[in-house]
């Protein structure tokens, strides 16, 4: 099935404005309805919605406090729809709306849709280096060190779930929707990703009690470690609270910054990750700190007398 990833995070939430602020500083631009709720994308038309945690047109929440309601796929085309459609009316129940979305739940109650994807194609430049022995990647007298420059969530780039039972989540998206697994946290679980992205993981399941069934994390792609590091800087300067970062994450070798988030989840902002094809060959470590990370920074508010 030619699932390319993530498209759309759906979320009810306590308080919209708070969480309108929240994203908005983290990057992402409203294209929503004008009470604030609605659509936030990144560069590439991907992203979240918010809406009231009573709003009608939510699916239920599940039974756990999580505000996730639903993660909407984009899939390449028609015949993908009809695909994951009939595979998935084989044994639950299937919905299609009115612009063609196809909804049904996952093996643990997860709420899904799939849509031919909204993702724009993006044609932007990388972060550029100069490094000894390479021709340089910056023109003269072109500072690399711009603390104005915007730095701005390109794509969805994954989502994480907390999951009672990992097995079975893993043999669903496998099994019914052609996911494959990159790496696996023995004690945790597996990192997947779709048919149609290269990407290490577009989805990370974490074995936990049921009553932490929900989204972990999201996170968006920038483009590359010096907007991480802007981008998460802003975000310490406006008072949100950092959870885990900066730093470089060992399986998918993307470097991360997590914040804690209005929306119940954390966010986080991610660069460089690994891009795959079908002959790689799945590592399995256990899941400990030195295997998450090789290395951690820690923001510093003073580095020294006077600065």
């Amino acid at each position: 099935m030619k699932i390319v990833g993530p498209d759309e995070l759906v979320f009810g939430v306590d308080s919209v404005e708070a969480c309108a602020a929240f994203i908005t500083d983290f990057g992402l631009k409203h294209v929503g309805e004008k009470d604030g709720s609605g659509l936030y994308e990144a560069l590439d038309g991907t992203g979240l919605s918010i809406y009231p945690k009573d709003d009608p047109s939510l699916p239920p929440p599940l039974p756990t406090s999580n505000m996730l309601r639903k993660t909407i796929y984009g899939v390449e085309d028609q015949q993908t729809l009809d695909q994951i459609k009939d595979e998935l009316s084989k044994d639950r129940q299937v919905q299609v709306r009115p612009d063609g979305t196809v909804e049904a739940v996952d093996d643990l109650g997860f709420a899904l849709g799939f849509r031919i994807t909204r993702r724009r194609k993006l044609t932007l430049l990388p972060e550029r280096i100069n490094s000894p022995g390479a021709a340089p990647q910056r023109g003269f007298n072109e500072i690399g060190a711009n603390e104005d420059a915007a730095a701005l969530p390109r794509t969805l780039s994954h989502v994480v779930y907390f999951v009672p039972d990992a097995a079975k989540m893993e043999a669903f998206y496998i099994q019914r929707l052609g996911f494959a697994v990159m790496d696996r946290f023995t004690g945790g679980g597996p990192f997947l990703r779709p048919a149609s992205n290269t990407d290490h993981h577009t989805l990370f399941l974490i074995q936990t009690p049921e009553y932490m069934k929900g989204i972990e994390h999201f996170a968006f792609h920038m483009q590359g470690p010096t907007e991480l590091m802007l981008a998460g800087s802003r975000m310490v300067k406006k008072g949100y609270q950092s959870f885990w970062g900066p730093g470089r994450h060992k399986f998918g070798s993307n470097w991360f910054w997590y914040f804690n988030s209005p929306m119940g989840t954390h966010a986080e902002f991610d660069a460089d990750m690994d891009v795959f094809n079908d002959k790689w060959e799945p590592r399995v470590l256990p899941m400990r700190t030195e295997h998450s990370q090789i290395f951690l920074l820690e923001h510093r508010e003073k580095w020294a007398p006077g600065g």
